[in-house]
This record gives C-alpha cells, structure tokens and sequence, in this order.
C-alpha cells in the first residue's frame, strides 16, 4: 500500500495536534510526562513502586521491570542485524519459566491485596522488579524476530538470540539494570525512570505499527528503515492515541494522577 502525499500530511498533522495536546494536558516535567504515560498502562500504586526522592516513579517496580526488560531486549538484538528467527527452543523454555515465575509472584501479590487472604510469601518489590524484567527479556526476544519476519524483504535466517553467551549477556545487562534501580540512587534511577515511560511508548509503537503494515497488506516490502517511517509514525499515533485515552478515562474517573492506593 502507497500512502499519498494527501494522507502523509494527514498523518503527520494529526499526530502533531494529538502530541502537542496530551502535552499541553499532562503534568508537567520530564518526569511528569512519563507519570502520563505509565498511569495509561500501570496501577502506579506507591507501595509498589521505587521512589526518586520524593516521589515514585512513572511505572511500578513490576512495570518497570517489564517495560525496560523489553526494551533492552529489543534495542539488544535490533542492533545484531535482521534476524528473522526466534530463538533455540531451549531458550524459549527458559522464556516460559520466567513467564511463569511472573505469573506467580504477580498472583501471590493479587492475594495479599485482597482482605481475609493470605499469600504465599511475604510480596515485595525486589521480586517484583526481577520477575518483570525476566518477562520483559522474554517479549523483546520475540517481538524483535516478529519485527524483522513481517518487515524486510531480506530478514536474515539466523536466531534472533543463537547462542547461551548472547542469552548471558543481556541477561547480565538485565541484572545490572535492576542492581541500579535497587539502589534508588537518583543519578542512576532517574534515567531509568524516564526510560520506562519511553520503553512502553516504543513498544506500543512497534506493535501498532506492526498491525498497521499487516492491516495495509504490506509485509515483507521494506529494505531500509527509512522506508518504514510512515507506519512508524502510524504506530506511534496509535499509542499516543490509546494512551490519551486512557488517561483521560482515568483522570474522569479519579480526579487524580496518582496511583492506587494499593497495599
């Protein structure tokens, strides 16, 4: 599908007027803007969230996991050419046990937030960051092959993680990532923090725009990334959209734009 100049300029004015309105209607700040994004995706409950000084950050200690997990995931093996394969099926069993260890340590919270419930073991957010960055690993593992498989002519026929080094690797950059948010240093924690709110507006945009290219029976066309900008911009229309919305429904909804109180 060939998108007109007409439709260009549409795209590309809407996504002007929407962005600058959700600006203009968001807190204010760097911070204040990732606050926006993470209250369309995240409960933003303060007991659950690390805190920069004074205040918590944009997504809580499981989102925050999840969102940079997957976007250094993703980032990692972006970086490694178009691999169009998924990795080895020992690692994607190794993908579904932390899917599981998130599942379970996300369950045995939901418990203890409920009154006259007990959970497993004691919730707390050192579990909950590693449990979110082990899902996120394993996203950014997949999406990254999706991407390439739906995108390029010429996706290379090689595993998008080949071997257990590349495997040790992002996941020592993963725990390294998680050691400096532990530390709640504000030199450390505040680029991460603003990194969480970029990673959920790039990841949306990646799958919008995946879906954009899928819904314009356009795959397996491009060769070059600038080839792509147009549905790249798509996507990024589409999650600013979906997250306007949903702050706005919640804003209605609360008056507030702070998290829940959750325990």
């Amino acid at each position: 599908m060939q998108f007109s100049l007409r439709w260009k300029i549409a795209i590309i004015t809407a996504t002007a007027a929407l962005l600058l309105t959700w600006l203009v209607k968001t807190p204010p700040g760097l911070l204040g803007k990732m606050d926006a994004v993470g209250y369309a995706v995240c409960h933003r409950a303060p007991a659950r969230s690390f805190w920069l000084e004074d205040r918590p950050t944009p997504v809580c200690a499981r989102c925050s996991g999840t969102f940079l997990g997957s976007g250094l995931s993703l980032v990692y093996i972006l970086r490694k050419g178009k691999r169009g394969l998924f990795p080895p099926r020992w690692m994607m069993m190794v993908f579904a046990g932390f899917a599981l260890f998130f599942a379970l340590d996300g369950a045995n919270s939901f418990l203890s937030a409920l009154p006259g419930l007990s959970s497993l073991y004691s919730p707390n957010n050192p579990l909950r960051l590693v449990s979110g960055t082990l899902l996120g690993l394993a996203v950014g593992s997949v999406l990254a092959p999706t991407f390439h498989q739906t995108v390029w002519k010429d996706s290379l026929p090689q595993p998008a993680l080949s071997s257990i080094r590349e495997g040790g690797t992002l996941l020592g950059l993963a725990l390294t990532m998680d050691a400096a948010i532990l530390s709640e240093i504000p030199l450390l924690l505040y680029p991460l923090a603003v990194l969480s709110g970029i990673s959920v507006l790039g990841l949306l945009s990646i799958a919008y725009a995946l879906l954009w290219i899928l819904l314009a029976q356009s795959e397996n066309r491009f060769s070059e990334w600038k080839e792509l900008w147009i549905f790249l911009l798509l996507g990024f229309l589409t999650a600013l959209l979906q997250i306007s919305l949903m702050d706005a429904g919640r804003f209605w909804l609360t008056g507030s734009w702070d998290g829940f109180p959750l325990p």
